[in-house]
């Protein structure tokens, strides 16, 4: 079989999570529970379909940018709707100024996606929503027309939100809110005065999304058979760590200040979180208004002592593999390692100086392929894009980083000091787990840096 070199390298593209739900995404899947700590998503799903399934939970999903977590909750949308519940994923990065979000952004995401979700279903016209919609479209002198506003829309073909669309004269309550949220995203001023006037509002909001939407929603689509609503709030890790105008940072204040109004919807929410919050003085806090939150660390392949982690090594090289021949079992794709690489101890360095972090090895892989433009890939072309990114990230690490990074190196721990935050935040230390227990490392690609030695 000739591989093809553009299929592998489109398989391989970094920014792209597999929907386990899409035939082609499924066949590149690599389940890592087994040396991830264990069955999270698995735990996430019992949760909700055999513990709570008619009461809303609210749980708290983190790691690592890049680790794979969009991968895992597009699978667990796939799992919780094989099991009967209408599941709504979305990405708040595209609904969402990551540097500058309010509270009211995000309950107003949820709104928009869960209106949009089930704009087939005819609900009660949202009287205190539709209030609260005219009085922000007056304010911002938007030119949203929602007069005439209602949940449903008659006709399914209408435009995404953020276009102003009419079906029988009405408007649907995504394009609604749409319309407001599409405008303010990119005008900080905008946003400013959306929030202020609905921050005073905010417990008014919160009753009217429950009593005006999710409540009814889930009292109707349990009549067509569903057994409950899921919201999966990916992206929500990426928020920008800035301090607010009033000098709060902004991940503490939307998950430990405004972290009661996050759990407050009436229905299955599953939030991504900053990793770094997890290092935070405020985490104590954090867990009085969250259960503790569920971490999905690095694919582990060394051992804390430095010898390598097989098992982990294991996965990772089908990982690869698999996206060059995923149609073969994993003992014929170990036999053809020699087609993709020049030697199988390749492949291994590949896997080892990613650290197990999946889109850092996809990434490296990725470029690796554009550089060579070859089969098989050659260890010495590898080792010049490992010493290309090392000295990109060489640049943005400070002394006191690397004084830091040595003791990591030795301790293989981090405390709760904001100069860590900033280490497992940039990526330069990776969190891993083993039968409960946790320990850090730096990234392996920063192994060899003179600054180490």
């Amino acid at each position: 079989m000739t591989i093809d070199l553009r299929k592998f390298y489109q398989a391989t593209d970094p920014g792209k999570a597999l929907a386990i739900a899409n035939p082609e995404d499924q066949q590149y899947y690599i389940d890592f529970s087994s040396v991830r700590g264990g069955p999270i998503i698995q735990k996430l799903k019992k949760k909700i379909t055999y513990f709570s399934p008619d009461d809303p939970t609210c749980v708290l999903f983190t790691g690592h940018i890049g680790c794979g977590k969009s991968t895992e909750l597009l699978r667990l949308q796939d799992e919780l709707e094989k099991e009967g519940f209408h599941v709504i994923y979305f990405a708040s990065s595209e609904d969402l100024e990551m540097t500058d979000v309010d509270i009211c952004d995000i309950l107003l995401a949820i709104s928009r996606h869960v209106s949009e979700s089930i704009a087939h279903i005819k609900l009660d016209e949202p009287k205190t929503l539709k209030d609260l919609l005219q009085g922000a479209s007056k304010l911002l002198q938007t030119e949203v027309d929602i007069s005439q506003l209602k949940l449903g829309i008659d006709n399914p073909l209408l435009p995404k939100a953020g276009i102003t669309a009419k079906s029988s004269g009405e408007f649907s309550l995504s394009l609604g809110i749409g319309e407001i949220t599409g405008r303010v995203k990119s005008d900080s001023t905008l946003r400013q005065r959306l929030n202020e006037y609905l921050g005073p509002q905010k417990t008014r909001l919160l009753d009217a999304i429950n009593q005006e939407l999710l409540e009814p929603a889930i009292t109707k689509i349990k009549e067509i058979g569903k057994k409950g609503l899921v919201v999966i709030v990916d992206n929500l890790d990426r928020l920008d760590n800035r301090a607010k105008p009033f000098g709060r940072p902004q991940q503490e204040y939307i998950f430990v200040d405004q972290g009661e109004s996050l759990s407050k919807l009436h229905c299955h929410l599953v939030y991504t979180m900053p990793l770094s919050l997890k290092f935070s003085r405020d985490y104590g806090l954090l867990t009085q208004r969250f259960e503790e939150p569920r971490v999905l660390p690095m694919v582990p392949v060394q051992a804390p002592d430095g010898s390598q982690f097989e098992p982990g090594m294991k996965l990772l090289r089908q990982m690869v593999l698999a996206r060059a021949f995923p149609q073969y079992s994993e003992e014929e794709r170990l036999e053809k390692i020699t087609e993709i690489f020049d030697e199988p101890q390749t492949l291994d360095r590949l896997c080892v100086i990613s650290g197990g972090h999946i889109r850092d090895l996809l990434r490296l892989l990725n470029t690796w392929i554009e550089e060579e433009m070859d089969l098989p890939l050659t260890c010495d072309t590898l080792e010049s894009v490992i010493r290309a990114r090392r000295n990109e990230m060489r640049l943005t690490i400070s002394d006191e980083d690397w004084g830091l990074l040595r003791q990591v190196r030795t301790r293989k721990q981090v405390t709760g000091d904001q100069a860590y935050q900033t280490l497992v935040r940039s990526r330069l230390v990776f969190e891993y787990r083993d039968r409960g227990e946790s320990w850090f490392d730096i990234n392996p690609i920063l192994a060899d840096s003179k600054e180490l030695l």
